[in-house]
């Protein structure tokens, strides 16, 4: 998920935007019909008085229909469609109040004002894209279509809400798409990670991705151009070494003296010995992938290892089972397994190696002696040694340390009851 966090955040910020403009489009959606409703209704006002005045002065319908015509206003006649518009018609809105009348009365003792209150009740209706008014009095009731009126209309809303949604996820997938060369040029990186060197990172763009982009391919010619002439010097050094040492071993043997051609045999045994470590480490370093890994079973590996160590099979003990197997590059990962014999065999107070698959499935090697006077982390810097008078860890764990990371693995180191343990984790 972290891998995607920017990503996520702007799937987010554009969830929220939208989220936020419906909810005012909703609330103001809302506000806007009920202020439409509630401008309209006081037209029943209007249609209270006229059929108030019908009542009081006994006017005939025509009259009423006319007076009611003025305003766009119809009286319902037919019962049935009254009845239909009641139960099949939508209430917009409903509210009683009270009519106040006034009139003038004679009795024994002579004029007086009678004031009386009625109740009423007005009810607005939308039914077949029509508004009807019904007014319910305690003389009766009517029904009236108003023909002007039309029902609230939420269009212009929609428009409005469909061009900012539309507006907003636009400018979110304009900054997604703009973020699209970004996620090429991390992957990008991953294979040049991965080994894969020629992968090219240049752009046409000239926004800050293409820069950024640009200045990657510069560098990334620049660390190819370091790794060649690093890769050719290595390859020219170790070439033209081989020449002399040849040489040398060659001239040794006319040497007379015995003391003096074992000392020069040792002097360029070592020089050879430590070419074909630096042309292993040149190996390990420069190995690009993992195309040369397949699978053997541990146990031929190790084999393979005890045969380059050149020691008695006696001496080394292999607790593990012919159906271990692994992916590995068969001659660095033999060669890593040597040195680890090696080294064992020069540090044992007893001469004896033991290799096994501990309970965590993992490749072990043992030997008595006494405890590392350092971390683990100092040996494995190349040309350190324990013991300067013995040809020791100089390149040997450094060469080890590399080629497991080479697959995948760290060297680890435990001491336990007068034992070394070299495990590779």
């Amino acid at each position: 998920m972290k891998r995607h966090a920017v990503l996520i955040t702007i799937l987010f910020a554009l969830a929220v935007s939208l989220i936020s403009v419906s909810m005012v489009f909703f609330e103001f959606y809302k506000l806007n019909k009920e202020q439409y409703i509630n401008h309209i209704f006081t037209k029943y006002s209007v249609i209270t008085q006229i059929y108030r005045e019908h009542q009081q002065r006994m006017s005939s319908e025509i009259m009423l229909e006319a007076n009611l015509a003025v305003y766009d206003l119809e009286v319902v006649k037919d019962n049935n469609t009254t009845e239909g518009i009641l139960h099949k018609g939508k209430i917009l809105k409903r509210e009683g109040f009270k009519s106040f009348n006034t009139s003038l009365m004679i009795n024994k003792q002579g004029m007086y004002t009678k004031n009386t209150v009625s109740n009423l009740r007005a009810t607005m209706l939308q039914y077949k894209n029509k508004i009807y008014f019904q007014i319910e009095t305690p003389k009766g009731d009517i029904m009236i279509k108003d023909s002007q009126l039309k029902p609230y209309s939420s269009v212009n809303i929609l428009y409005a809400y469909a061009s900012t949604f539309m507006i907003i996820s636009l400018s979110f997938i304009l900054v997604l798409r703009k973020l699209s060369p970004l996620i090429r040029l991390r992957k990008k990186i991953a294979l040049y990670g991965k080994g894969n060197m020629n992968i090219s990172f240049k752009t046409k763009n000239e926004d800050e991705i293409g820069l950024v982009s640009n200045e990657i391919e510069k560098a990334r010619i620049r660390i190819n151009n370091i790794l060649e002439s690093r890769t050719l010097f290595l390859r020219n050094l170790m070439h033209e070494l081989k020449t002399p040492i040849a040489k040398g071993t060659i001239a040794t043997q006319m040497l007379e003296s015995q003391k003096q051609r074992d000392r020069f045999s040792s002097i360029f045994k070592r020089l050879e010995t430590l070419v074909t470590e630096f042309a292993m480490i040149e190996e390990v370093t420069s190995l690009d992938d993992k195309r040369d890994f397949s699978e053997y079973r541990l146990v031929d590996i190790i084999d393979g290892a005890i045969d380059m160590a050149m020691v008695e099979r006696s001496r080394v003990s292999v607790e593990i089972g012919g159906e271990v197997k692994m992916q590995a590059n068969y001659r660095l990962y033999t060669t890593a397994i040597k040195n680890m014999i090696d080294n064992a065999m020069k540090y044992s107070t007893d001469g004896h190696v033991r290799i096994y698959i501990n309970d965590r499935n993992e490749l072990c090697f043992e030997n008595k002696g006494e405890r590392l006077a350092h971390p683990l982390h100092y040996y494995i810097e190349p040309f350190t040694k324990e013991n300067p008078s013995k040809n020791s860890f100089g390149l040997g764990l450094y060469l080890v340390d590399s080629i497991l990371k080479a697959h995948d693995q760290v060297l680890a180191y435990e001491y336990e009851d007068g034992v070394n343990r070299f495990i590779f984790a």
